[in-house]
């Protein structure tokens, strides 16, 4: 049976496919999926609404306190809702990814998400993923998986979906956009990305969504008994 208050934590790069397989996972578990990334991305999103220098320590304080953040699960995807409003498709524009890496490098930023993640990990089995859930939110989870992929690859799946979504991008410069913000998240001061010792490597480059589930199922049944199908 699975112990309650189980958590897994999925960290790794941009586009190496953590929220498909976090949420196939979460799906075949019955557990919650959380995309930590969504809720960084809203921050970035009211933070470009509101035109909040991010430079101006105060301004950012504020801001945080008037941010919430939820989740509403449905048989589609999870919406995510900022102040109340679906920002599901608003937060994953280029506009939002070209600057998100920046706003979450912000201590305070970082603070307040950290918080609340754990909060939400006090309440239920969650699958989680992000840059640091199993470095810094949660350093004792059950299981830590990181994921990566090869620098082309992860370009063609972001500039396959942004296509897919209408934005006219080059393929130059959804690369950029990627070196960009792996230079950020792995060198910034407050919570970089990097691998958990205690994590196992999952290298997608070449394989296919089913072949991704399959291997972190194997990884969970390893930690917990579940039910025969």
């Amino acid at each position: 049976m699975v112990m309650k208050n189980f958590v897994i934590a999925i960290d790794g790069f941009s586009s190496c496919g953590k929220s498909t397989v976090a949420k196939a996972l979460a799906k075949e578990l019955n557990f919650v999926f959380i995309d930590s990334g969504a809720m960084y991305r809203a921050v970035t999103l009211y933070i470009q609404q509101n035109q909040i220098d991010i430079n101006d320590e105060e301004a950012v304080s504020t801001a945080l306190e008037n941010i919430h953040i939820d989740f509403i699960p449905n048989p589609e995807k999870t919406q995510i809702l900022l102040n109340g409003n679906d920002v599901s498709d608003a937060i994953r524009t280029m506009e939002v990814s070209e600057y998100v890496s920046e706003v979450s490098a912000l201590k305070a930023v970082r603070k307040a998400m950290v918080k609340q993640q754990q909060d939400l990990g006090k309440k239920r089995n969650i699958v989680m993923d992000g840059r640091d859930i199993g470095t810094t939110v949660f350093p004792q989870a059950d299981l830590k998986i990181f994921m990566t992929a090869s620098p082309q690859v992860r370009a063609e799946r972001r500039f396959a979906e942004l296509s897919a979504k209408g934005e006219v991008l080059t393929m130059e410069e959804v690369k950029e956009n990627l070196s960009h913000r792996d230079h950020i998240d792995s060198t910034r001061e407050e919570s970089p990305l990097r691998q958990a010792e205690d994590a196992i490597v999952l290298d997608n480059s070449e394989l296919n969504q089913v072949e991704q589930l399959n291997f972190v199922i194997q990884l969970v049944k390893e930690k917990i008994e579940l039910p025969q199908s």
